[in-house]
């Protein structure tokens, strides 16, 4: 996606996001809209993660759960992660959060588009410099932790991934959390 057909996208965006029901964000590759409105087990395990992570982190770094989004204009990505760790003082101003002061981003799979949090923002983090990925899988209680971005002839993509099933401690950035209980979704 070319400059002028991110902006188009943003621009659209801008436009309907109060009028359309779900989540849009802008992927190297195009939009991708979630019609689905997050399911409690989701939304449970997003606030469960935020808790446990600001238990294990210093009281300058907040895991944030809300807007705005994060967005790279030059890479076209805008991504609304579940999860971001980033400072208090880097969240002032207006705007969209910088990539680059997301200490990490912290995705709750979607039941219905796993592939966005699996495939394409696997992709699309390390492109715009988010240095810890981690996703928890509701569907399978499984998730990875994704770190070390490092060149490649496709771009910067992570060296390093951490399989984890839940009931393991895992360690996202420089803080260890339990993954004891969190929900699953019922089939």
């Amino acid at each position: 996606m070319n400059s002028h057909q991110y902006r188009a996208a943003r621009a659209f965006l801008e436009s309907v996001e109060d009028t359309l029901p779900g989540k849009f964000e802008i992927t190297k590759n195009g939009l991708v809209h979630d019609l689905g409105s997050p399911s409690r087990p989701h939304e449970l395990t997003r606030v469960q993660l935020r808790k446990r992570l600001e238990r294990a982190m210093p009281e300058a770094l907040v895991a944030h759960t809300g807007e705005p989004d994060v967005e790279d204009e030059p890479e076209g990505i805008m991504r609304r992660p579940d999860v971001m760790v980033i400072t208090e003082a880097e969240m002032e101003g207006d705007g969209s959060f910088d990539p680059r002061t997301v200490r990490a981003a912290i995705e709750v799979v979607s039941r219905s588009n796993p592939d966005n949090d699996w495939v394409s923002k696997v992709r699309d983090y390390p492109l715009i410099g988010v240095p810890v990925y981690a996703i928890f899988d509701p569907r399978t209680a499984t998730g990875a932790v994704l770190t070390d971005i490092h060149p490649t002839p496709d771009g910067p993509r992570y060296a390093t991934r951490k399989d984890f099933v839940y009931g393991e401690d895992v360690t996202i950035g420089d803080w260890t959390i339990s993954t004891d209980d969190l929900p699953r979704y019922q089939d």
